[in-house]
């Protein structure tokens, strides 16, 4: 059983998900929060597997209850997924790097919401290729320092440090296989052991790092 927590200050959004969720044989919601503090108090008493966070919220907002959540070593096991009313929410970036395992739009398909907290509990990334892309071409546009290279990869193999950088521009396992002329198999244990030597909970704390150790650039050219 998939043990769920709602946050997000509308009853109404609440409701709706809730009887979708406790609609499965296999996914119940075990709490619910109307804001940020509440999802930080309820997730360390129910200790869910997924959170599903809205990021505005009154008081403690979203991106600071997920940092709180994913820090708390009672609640490793936790996944969180940011919902936002757009795409490309502006915190999104934010809230990867504080360890979010990806983003849902709210005006997501009953079926797709599903699957996606199956996916979460599962231990993947909610965030394709097509979306790491984009958001990470709407972060690149925006006015920061350049990243700078660090010695936090320095306990990868050189294939690991490839693997790492095709992840970071946005490729599946399957492309990356196809790139590096390997199987699927081997592409996804390079990745697997990329996440550990760097702690990386999931893929999506990959794409943050590839850019954070300047191991992937943003291709200004490109105006994606």
């Amino acid at each position: 059983m998939i043990r769920v927590l709602l946050a997000d200050d509308q009853a109404l959004v609440r409701a709706g998900f809730r009887a979708l969720l406790d609609s499965t044989p296999d996914i119940r919601v075990v709490a619910e929060a109307g804001d940020g503090a509440e999802a930080v108090r309820l997730a360390r008493e129910e200790l869910p597997d997924v959170v599903l966070m809205d990021i505005r919220m009154p008081g403690v907002d979203g991106l600071e209850a997920a940092g709180r959540i994913l820090a708390e070593r009672a609640l490793e096991r936790t996944r969180v997924v940011i919902l936002t009313t757009f795409d490309l929410d502006e915190y999104i970036f934010e809230a990867l790097r504080a360890g979010a395992s990806g983003f849902l739009v709210k005006d997501t398909e009953p079926g797709d919401l599903l699957q996606a907290v199956r996916v979460v509990h599962g231990g993947e990334a909610l965030l394709s290729p097509g979306v790491t892309r984009r958001l990470i071409a709407d972060y690149a546009r925006r006015p920061r320092s350049a990243p700078q290279p660090s010695t936090r990869l320095n306990g990868l193999t050189e294939r690991e440090r490839e693997v790492v950088a095709l992840v970071g521009e946005g490729l599946s396992n399957e492309e990356i296989a196809a790139r590096l002329v390997v199987s699927p198999a081997t592409a996804k244990t390079h990745v697997s052991r990329a996440m550990v030597k760097l702690g990386a909970r999931d893929r999506a704390q990959l794409v943050v790092i590839a850019y954070e150790t300047a191991l992937v650039t943003p291709q200004w050219s490109r105006g994606e």
